[in-house]
């Protein structure tokens, strides 16, 4: 049907259906210019293309309202999606949209079992399908946010021919390291995310849950089942997670040889994801094996720049050339594109040719246990510090910086420890604090109140895979739990995800190592105490079946000394 937004005027083909390999059909909806053949940017998730946007997703909404208009301008917005790109600002350029709900969610059918090897191939097939159109030029681009920026990893490790071109936005690739477990502690972000956003728009919700303001259908199908009846067409992703504690085939059919990847991608990273995104973002454009990849690291929430003029000029300018073909100097751009952070929260913009970057000063920073501060060398005497295994660690502290100190990329920590217990978890937090002793936090991709670095260890997973390990990114296998003797010391290389700091004069680089999830101990807002974000977001580390006191509530001791000489490895970056 043709249809008419403010002074645009476009076709929309609702609920195509489009027949997978084993017979089940998925529904596409599908917004074309009137005429001709275009390129296609396509989207495949579990959000129910029908939703409206400011219906779903309102808190998001009014946030991007009044923090970010310029991303609303230029459009009615009555065709706005969560995480998927606005139709109004794309087809007016000679694009076709296109959006299918996955298996089992929206208006297609089947059994919903999200991130599998059955939806990487229904997403191959989508591309296909798109590509062969008569309304398509044979190119298909895909781009959108999070779930719809991570099965772009997946999909392009298996090449579908009509795939030309791919912005993953803020998008993990490692389910296992990334997504369920972080440092082999179990994240609760699936168990709340899973039930809220995913079997929320389960096909068969029907007209329990929300309608498509344009055809007044159910987003979630025609049909409507019984919780019970629901329950059967689904997988139970929480339990399934806490079924598999290791990185065991669960995890690592999700996750994909990111050497395969040939495809152009424009990789877009979060500093403030932390918990789910950034680090594979960074992964991703570190291990394709594309000769034409760029990396863009910004900062704000999840949704903002990819929305904002920022974002939408970039990808543009990226699908134009490689989509449309045209020679608009894309080629010429800088292959690593950084806001880089500043402690007074400002965001400057910096062009760089790699990651990590080539001058970076790989520096240790000895952990000074008696002085609570940190030295160039370990100390000459041997130093211990315990602390509860519940509780919130032990702070170690620069002195005020005399001059600026940039800290930009990849951080590990190499730390000596002994247990009470046969296991023990590591959280670590890099912090700034401003001269009067006020910690410096930044607005994160979910929560407002974000440190500057997180990392995680559970120490019983300590093991490495030396083949993929480097200095400053350590890379454990998981694969096995290897209790500790109680008492005895152990080394633990522990990563912290890629971060992005300049420490002006006056302010002091810290890192805070504790037994549980980090909390802000600033006034959080009252936004952010509604939904009980307390500097994590969703990203916490709580469950009891995880995380029992009688292995995890007892007492750490850190080491430090000549034989034993805990530091993080900071990524200087030095003035130019």
């Amino acid at each position: 049907m043709q249809v008419t937004a403010g002074d645009k005027t476009f076709w929309v083909d609702w609920d195509v259906p489009v027949a997978m390999e084993d017979g089940v059909v998925l529904r596409a909806d599908v917004y074309r210019p009137l005429e001709g053949r275009h390129p296609v940017v396509l989207t495949y998730g579990p959000y129910a293309k029908g939703l409206a946007f400011q219906e779903g997703y309102r808190r998001q909404w009014s946030q991007l309202e009044a923090e970010a208009p310029e991303a609303l301008e230029g459009s009615t917005n009555a065709y706005q999606n969560w995480e998927a790109v606005d139709p109004e600002k794309w087809v007016p350029d000679s694009y076709a949209c296109v959006r299918f709900d996955s298996r089992g969610a929206g208006r297609s059918e089947g059994y919903m079992d999200v991130w599998t090897s059955r939806e990487f191939q229904d997403l191959y097939q989508c591309i296909e399908w798109a590509g062969g159109q008569s309304w398509s030029t044979g190119k298909v681009g895909l781009l959108g946010i999070s779930y719809y920026a991570q099965n772009q990893w997946q999909v392009a490790a298996l090449n579908p021919p009509h795939l030309a071109a791919m912005i993953p936005w803020e998008g993990a690739c490692d389910w296992y390291r990334e997504v369920f477990y972080h440092g082999g502690i179990l994240s609760g972000f699936a168990s709340s995310w899973y039930p809220r956003q995913v079997v929320s728009a389960q096909n068969g919700v029907g007209e329990r849950g929300w309608r498509n303001p344009h055809t007044g259908e159910p987003v979630s199908g025609p049909e409507t089942l019984s919780e019970e009846q629901l329950a059967r067409k689904r997988s139970d992703l929480p339990s399934e997670i806490k079924e598999h504690p290791l990185n065991d085939s669960f995890h690592s059919d999700r996750t994909p040889d990111l050497s395969r990847i040939t495809v152009p991608l424009l990789s877009s990273a979060n500093w403030g994801g932390q918990g789910l995104h950034p680090r594979g973002n960074f992964e991703g454009f570190m291990g394709a094996s594309s000769r034409k990849k760029w990396l863009d690291v910004h900062g704000d929430t999840h949704f903002t720049c990819f929305y904002n003029n920022y974002g939408l000029r970039m990808q543009k300018r990226f699908f134009d050339h490689f989509l449309k073909d045209e020679d608009n100097g894309w080629e010429d751009e800088p292959r690593v594109r950084l806001q880089v952070r500043h402690s007074d929260g400002r965001f400057v913009e910096r062009h760089e040719s790699e990651w990590p970057l080539d001058r970076t000063r790989w520096t240790p920073f000895h952990l000074d246990l008696a002085g609570l501060g940190f030295s160039a060398n370990p100390p000459e005497e041997a130093q211990s510090r315990a602390y509860s295994a519940a509780g919130d660690g032990v702070t170690f502290s620069t002195a005020a910086m005399e001059a600026p100190l940039e800290v930009t990329g990849p951080v590990a920590a190499k730390l000596f420890i002994s247990s009470s217990s046969v296991d023990a978890d590591i959280f670590l937090v890099l912090q700034v604090f401003d001269p009067q002793g006020k910690e410096v936090v930044f607005q994160g991709s979910n929560d407002r109140n974000t440190p500057i670095g997180l990392g995680w260890l559970r120490a019983s997973h300590r093991r490495l895979d030396h083949d993929r390990s480097r200095p400053w990114r350590p890379y454990h296998l998981h694969d096995r739990r290897e209790p500790l003797n109680p008492g005895e010391i152990y080394v633990l290389d522990i990563e912290i995800w890629p971060t992005s700091i300049v420490v002006e004069p006056g302010y002091r680089l810290a890192l805070n190592l504790r037994g549980r999830d980090y909390e802000y101990q600033g006034e959080v807002g009252e936004e952010m105490r509604s939904l009980g974000y307390k500097g994590c977001g969703p990203f916490v580390h709580n469950d009891p079946d995880d995380r029992p006191l009688d292995l995890f509530g007892g007492e750490v001791t850190i080491h430090s000394g000549p034989d034993t000489p805990s530091h993080i490895l900071l990524p200087i970056i030095p003035a130019t």
